[in-house]
């Protein structure tokens, strides 16, 4: 079951006084982060915020939350993780969150029964996402995410399906 409320970033600290948060977005750029007019101070969405403002600010977004008036209010938010809700994002066909894929089963393309394990972290090197898979014997092994290697991704069943280069798995072919 895909989550309803994913995470957006964190509130690292306040910005000047009039109640204004910076906030360090998890997602690919500045520009998603900024375009929910409601986020989530919860992982379920039962606490809801709305966004008056929000802005890129250099590595972070600056945002204006409704009933955060004064930077001791907004003090009392530093360290709180923002969740947004899936149906509020917007993203391309074929374009999964990180969130769904991470706990997927790791396939072999061409042969189903073949699992080299579970996908358990994602990390980027700025040309492509890193994938860290995580075998039955709790080996880790590191394959970047590049569509010569990763043939389909079906996060709605917990399954990824790769098609690995020599070296990756030790008996990958």
């Amino acid at each position: 079951m895909l989550k309803q409320f994913l995470e957006l970033g964190w509130i690292v600290s306040t910005h000047g006084v009039r109640g204004e948060v910076r906030v360090q977005y998890w997602c690919d750029d500045a520009a998603f982060a900024c375009k929910f007019k409601t986020l989530y101070l919860d992982a379920r969405g039962e606490k809801a915020v709305r966004v008056l403002a929000a802005r890129p600010h250099g590595n972070v977004v600056l945002m204006k939350l409704d009933g955060v008036e004064t930077v001791e209010q907004a003090n009392l938010l530093r360290n709180k993780t923002l969740f947004m809700a899936r149906k509020d994002a917007k993203i391309p066909e074929g374009v999964d969150f990180i969130a769904d894929l991470i706990g997927c089963a790791v396939l072999d393309a061409d042969n189903n029964e073949k699992c080299y394990g579970t996908l358990t972290d994602v990390a980027s090197n700025g040309a492509n996402e890193i994938w860290e898979i995580t075998d039955e014997a709790g080996r880790k092994h590191l394959m970047p995410a590049v569509p010569m290697m990763v043939k389909r991704t079906d996060a709605a069943n917990d399954k990824v399906y790769i098609s690995p280069i020599r070296g990756i798995f030790d008996d990958a072919v």
